[in-house]
């Protein structure tokens, strides 16, 4: 099954005006003896034999191949057309590609990036020439336990709640062009308290010597301010309207999302070098003084559903933004104002609508699954990708860099895994104070987190506002195998999340391998007692919100309230009357 051309522009909050899509047909091949640079295959001299449509991986259908057979190292080959050289700079773009690539445009190396989740790009103005040009990719993503993978088996074949891996590039991949310096990168925080926005503008040149940020609302001028620049990274505060002019009417929540619009432009002695259009939502997430998690300083119960980001035809790649839009609207109609992206990065257009759609998003970190010091680098240079990115989007309010002890099993008790998932903490809360951190989500929790997370996968909801107060955490083992809190640790009055739960597969579909929690259901009719008892169960404690697990099916796991097409599998609106029981 071969998926349209992704040709949207890729990276919709941080966009130019001038850009060419890559996406698309690719010459590829495998190397499994990972000869290829030996052959002669960076130079871009020799074609390789079968063809590729990125930015789906060959694991998948989408793809055009459709081979799940593990393939640690393989090579993409692309001859485009440019015309349009002489006087602009080009960078190249990539939003995802797993996990160690290397790029050649024209035969000549022009970067080399690690990590499967984040996206990066390069200046490759000088490797490029008027006319035909040659764009060389090769990618190794080992079966290695130690490097972030997420939901991707290092098997080789699927198992548990682990699936087929995406090997590659996994999201698209583009040219864009400007003056003689551009933005490379920006933090952009609201804060409502003082009306302001603030962050860093980095460059990527250092020539540049003067920046401005206009922002408007609902298509009207607010503020325009021009500044000098500090060399490369330059850091800035824009104040708005003084709050008490404008009231909450302008803030973002998920009942009005409400949203600013940026534009950033780089000066060079007077002349426009560059410009990215961005946006924003004026809000505030954190921790009040009794450490409950609120919204704008005002109570916001959140009700997620766990989304793992699978599509059945393409693995981890959206088919399209529109199959992204449409996940949020049916969470939306089931009651859900928000997901926790399990294990995943997304595609930007999945931030980009949840902002404008009202959607809270938690952001994850993918991950791996042997401590040692090679897995330790890998999350945190990865991480500190990730968050760079995420910093920016307003539909996020909570992050998570780890999950389960996964990667961390001896977390409980180990003071090396400890000291590190406390680094990890501390690192995140560095980069971007403005959002509350679910430090190891789900249990084990330690001392340094905002959110401490429960999982719990009981079949029915009957005795959890006894079994989950506040008294009985320090000794708590909520599905009778994980300690709620790390030895040494104690509940000190932070928030409380029911993070994941639920699982309820249909006995239609369970049976082999495939699989859910607990018993499966034998109808529509058992399985919303059991969701309504579960949820009712919820609004009988005290936290502040739930996660149910989860959206889709997933290949072996078929535990969603969607197929693994993404269709509904019960009545939206009988479940969205369960979803929204009043606590």
């Amino acid at each position: 099954m071969l998926l349209p051309d992704r040709r949207e522009y890729p990276r919709p909050q941080f966009s130019r005006e001038e850009w060419q899509s890559l996406n698309g047909m690719w010459e590829f091949c495998f190397d499994d003896a990972d000869d290829g640079v030996r052959r002669g295959l960076a130079s871009g001299k020799k074609e390789l034999p079968l063809c590729i449509n990125v930015p789906f991986t060959y694991e998948y259908p989408a793809s055009g191949i459709g081979d799940p057979t593990p393939h640690p190292v393989v090579w993409y080959r692309r001859e485009i057309e440019l015309s349009r050289l002489v006087s602009r700079r080009a960078l190249l773009c990539f939003n995802g590609c797993d996990y160690e690539t290397d790029v050649w445009v024209n035969g000549e190396h022009v970067t080399r990036h690690t990590g499967g989740f984040a996206p990066f790009f390069a200046d490759v103005t000088d490797a490029l020439k008027a006319g035909r040009n040659v764009f060389v990719v090769r990618c190794r993503d080992a079966l290695d336990p130690a490097l972030p993978r997420g939901k991707q088996s290092w098997t080789g074949s699927r198992f548990g709640c682990w699936y087929v891996a995406n090997t590659g590039i996994w999201q698209s991949v583009w040219l864009e062009f400007f003056g003689e310096d551009c933005i490379a990168r920006r933090s952009l925080i609201p804060d409502p308290r003082t009306y302001s926005i603030s962050g860093e503008l980095v460059t990527l040149r250092g020539i540049a010597d003067e920046a401005e940020i206009a922002v408007s609302y609902d298509g009207k001028p607010v503020k325009r301010v021009r500044f000098s620049l500090d060399g490369k990274r330059t850091p800035y505060t824009v104040r708005l309207v003084e709050q008490d002019c404008v009231g909450e009417s302008h803030y973002w929540s998920p009942e009005h999302p409400n949203l600013y619009h940026v534009d950033f432009t780089l000066y060079k002695r007077g002349s426009r070098v560059d410009r990215v259009h961005t946006r924003f939502g004026m809000r505030r997430i954190g921790a009040d003084c009794t450490g409950r998690i609120r919204l704008n300083d005002h109570p916001c119960y959140q009700r997620l559903v766990l989304d793992q980001g699978y599509w059945k035809e393409s693995g981890l790649t959206p088919p399209s933004v529109e199959a992204i839009r449409e996940d949020i609207a049916l969470a939306q109609q089931m009651g859900f104002n928000g997901a926790r992206k399990h294990q995943k990065f997304e595609d930007p257009y999945f931030y980009y609508y949840a902002e404008e759609m009202g959607f809270l998003t938690w952001c994850e970190m993918p991950s791996a699954y042997h401590f040692c010091a090679e897995e330790m680098a890998a999350i945190t240079a990865q991480w500190q990708e990730i968050l760079a990115e995420a910093c920016n989007f307003t539909s996020v309010v909570c992050y998570v860099p780890l999950n389960e002890s996964w990667g961390v099993r001896k977390l409980l008790t180990d003071g090396r895994q400890q000291d590190f998932a406390r680094a990890l903490y501390r690192l995140t809360k560095a980069i971007d104070p403005s959002r509350p951190v679910s430090a190891n989500d789900g249990w084990e929790n330690g001392d340094d987190t905002d959110i401490v997370s429960i999982h719990d996968y009981e079949k029915l909801g009957d005795g959890f506002a006894e079994k989950y107060t506040p008294d009985r955490y320090d000794g708590l083992y909520p599905n009778g195998e994980h300690r709620l809190m790390q030895e040494g640790s104690y509940y000190n009055g932070q928030s409380v999340f029911f993070s994941e739960f639920g699982g309820i597969a249909m006995r239609k579909d369970a049976g082999g391998e495939n699989w859910g929690y607990n018993d499966a259901a034998k109808d529509e009719a058992e399985f919303l007692a059991r969701y309504e008892s579960l949820m009712r169960g919820i609004a009988g404690c005290d936290f502040d919100g739930f996660c149910y697990t989860q959206l889709t099916d997933v290949q072996q796991e078929v535990n969603g309230l969607l197929d693994d097409e993404h269709r509904p599998k019960f009545d939206l609106d009988a479940i969205r009357a369960r979803t929204r029981l009043p606590r």
